[in-house]
């Protein structure tokens, strides 16, 4: 087995003909919601599959068939190895790229299978039903971490997942389809190993998109919602807003003032709209307020934790360090723990394993 040159993979690997521009930009003026699902990912995907179909070295693995990737399939669709015989099989072909089975265990397995011998992938799933693979992703993640210790063994590309589906847009059904803690599964993982993106718009999920297929030996978790949500930045303030990771509120001048108090959020629309009204609150009040958007999760945690964890200082300039208040707590994405009656607390949305070390005391931070 050994002596198969796919059992090492990395020597096989090619690096994708990713798109040279951003040619598939959302245009929508800024706060207007943009089309169903936001197409500007599946395009880009359509565009990735289109450039690497001589080497057919791409492919997108999906059991729930969402829009994000409906611009994908189009381009290269489903593959089937015996003849079509029936009229509504839409999109299929024996030389399909995008991978569909309502399993999500098989799409892990394939996925796998496909990033340790060369090639590239995509899982795209629901978030509430990605903890069915929890064990096979820890498994992989392990081997990631073993094989950087391995000379002989060459980087793979990256285990990439778009989470669909998310926690705020499941209020209509029962506690199967609301659970956002497979992020908590992801963060508890040997740092140099996990991403966490949370973007906010169709432009900032493009830009993280073309990231994570450009990185190796990395596990990627994006998660963004496929439902109409309001497009906040044009391309080149996206790509400066997810270049920076965690940055002043979209939208929001920068103020010189000291802020009162400190609002943060991740995500996409509802936590974005959240902070928006709890900045008109704030400002209704006589306050001064500031708001702050993280898209790298990573971002929140020490940088001897993480190595896209942010200095203190320019942490500590998003978020301010005079208060006399020092208590800290942590929790989970979309907690909100922060209370205006309680005292002033400031408050991150990143797993108790991922935020050890308090930093210095500092002004009101409340997460949306």
């Amino acid at each position: 087995m050994s002596a198969n040159p796919h059992a090492n993979g990395g020597l096989l690997l090619r690096d994708l003909r990713l798109p040279t521009s951003w040619s598939t930009p959302s245009r929508s003026p800024p706060g207007r919601h943009g089309r169903r699902g936001h197409p500007c990912p599946g395009q880009y995907l359509r565009d990735v599959l289109r450039r690497n179909a001589e080497h057919r070295n791409f492919r997108i693995f999906d059991p729930t068939r969402p829009p994000r990737t409906a611009g994908a399939r189009s381009s290269r669709p489903r593959p089937l190895l015996p003849r079509r015989d029936r009229s509504d099989d839409d999109h299929v072909s024996p030389d399909g790229r995008v991978l569909e089975v309502l399993s999500e265990h098989q799409c892990q397995g394939w996925l796998e299978g496909y990033l340790l011998t060369g090639r590239h992938g995509f899982f795209n799933c629901y978030e509430a039903f990605i903890h069915i693979v929890d064990s096979m992703f820890n498994q992989h993640a392990k081997w990631l971490k073993v094989a950087r210790e391995i000379p002989w063994r060459r980087s793979i590309a990256s285990l990439n997942y778009l989470l669909t589906s998310h926690v705020w847009r499941q209020d209509h059904n029962g506690f199967s389809h609301q659970d956002p803690g497979f992020i908590d599964a992801v963060v508890n993982k040997k740092a140099e190993i996990i991403r966490v993106y949370l973007p906010p718009d169709a432009n900032t999920l493009l830009w993280v998109t073309d990231r994570c297929l450009r990185s190796r030996d990395s596990v990627n978790v994006i998660v963004a919602g496929k439902q109409p949500a309001p497009q906040w930045l044009d391309m080149d303030a996206a790509v400066k807003h997810c270049t920076a990771g965690i940055a002043s509120g979209v939208g929001e001048q920068r103020s010189r003032q000291r802020p009162d108090v400190v609002m943060a959020c991740c995500g996409t629309r509802r936590p974005s709209r959240r902070w928006r009204r709890s900045s008109s609150c704030v400002s209704s009040s006589g306050s001064q307020g500031a708001c702050r958007h993280v898209v790298d999760l990573m971002k929140l945690v020490q940088p001897s934790e993480h190595p896209h964890g942010l200095p203190d200082r320019d942490f500590d300039e998003l978020f301010t360090t005079d208060n006399r208040s020092s208590s800290r707590s942590t929790a989970t994405r979309g907690s909100s723990t922060g209370s205006p009656t309680g005292g002033p607390t400031t408050t991150t949305c990143t797993s108790a394993a991922t935020r050890k070390k308090a930093r210095p005391p500092r002004r009101s931070t409340w997460w949306c």
